[in-house]
């Protein structure tokens, strides 16, 4: 770690400051742990990304078409968004948007918006059904495999994987959101795991972004299959990895995502090849985060290359 620091309020009631300790929800930053996990049980042999996802859960519907766990990782599969889904049905103005509800919402799905790997459309629910393979072939929950196999060895100690909206987080920041100059709470209404879920700090996530140029947790082959782009049927490649977009910036290769639900805003780059990397989390629905990371990648990478 170069440099970290909290700025402004994690809790406006109690006046708690944000320091780089401070407990933030991902959002879809989560996806890449989600793919990771399935990258590692891939290389023990235990699935194979090209495989069938009704092997995995048979309760899908049969929709006439092959999706495959890799079409799900690289948002190709068709599969309609459970948060979309949740949203036009008027279910999040009601309830919390859970991972066993999520599930149910898509229990009922029949068709496809388009046919697996003939386009990228952005789908939580891919991430959502991901987890669940993961639960089923490892037998153990996403929240508690990740940890054994992803957070401890790199050291990820304040991070975890939370589906329940009543359990206490400790020095958690509260989402806020501007409104006529003042902010306002604004809840999380989302628990589901795969797609979101993660909960961590700054610190923690400086290890997470030297795992990628110097891995600790794995082979540094599953970091390339993990950041290799994917490709449409018609064989044009995606910007969209594994849970992680990768592309160029300042003439450089960079893996980044970023996150956002209610008044929480995270992102982060990494430019491997500098072994280099920028974190973002802001709980003020802050949505020039992308920028942002843009901004303090200009300070420290000469664009000439």
């Amino acid at each position: 770690m170069i440099y970290s620091k909290g700025y402004g309020q994690a809790d406006l009631e109690h006046s708690t400051p944000n320091t780089p300790g401070t407990i933030y929800y991902m959002a879809s930053v989560s996806k890449q742990f989600t793919a990771y996990a399935v990258v590692l049980l891939a290389r023990q042999g235990r699935l194979k990304l090209d495989d069938d996802i009704r092997q995995y859960l048979p309760w899908m519907a049969d929709f006439g078409q092959r999706i495959t766990i890799r079409n799900m990782l690289n948002h190709t599969s068709g599969i309609r968004d459970d948060i979309d889904l949740a949203e036009k049905s008027g279910l999040l103005t009601r309830q919390v948007l859970t991972q066993q509800l999520a599930l149910e919402i898509l229990k009922k799905e029949h068709s496809l918006i388009f046919s697996p790997g003939n386009k990228f459309s952005y789908s939580n629910s891919n991430f959502v059904l991901l987890a669940e393979i993961v639960r089923v072939v490892s037998g153990q929950s996403l929240q508690s495999f990740i940890s054994e196999t992803i957070f401890k060895p790199l050291g990820m100690s304040h991070s975890r994987f939370i589906g329940d909206d009543h359990e206490v987080i400790g020095n958690r920041a509260l989402s806020y959101v501007e409104d006529k100059r003042n902010f306002v709470y604004d809840p999380q209404t989302v628990y589901t795991l795969g797609d979101g879920g993660l909960f961590t700090n700054i610190i923690d996530m400086a290890h997470w972004v030297s795992n990628f140029y110097n891995p600790k947790s794995c082979d540094a082959r599953d970091i390339e299959q993990l950041t290799e782009r994917g490709r449409l049927n018609n064989g044009r490649e995606i910007d969209y990895a594994l849970g992680i977009y990768c592309d160029y910036s300042r003439g450089y290769r960079r893996f980044m995502h970023n996150g956002g639900l209610a008044g929480y805003r995270t992102a982060l780059a990494i430019y491997p090849d500098l072994k280099m990397g920028f974190i973002i989390f802001s709980n003020t629905g802050y949505d020039r985060i992308i920028s942002s990371i843009d901004q303090l990648a200009s300070l420290l990478i000469p664009g000439n290359k």
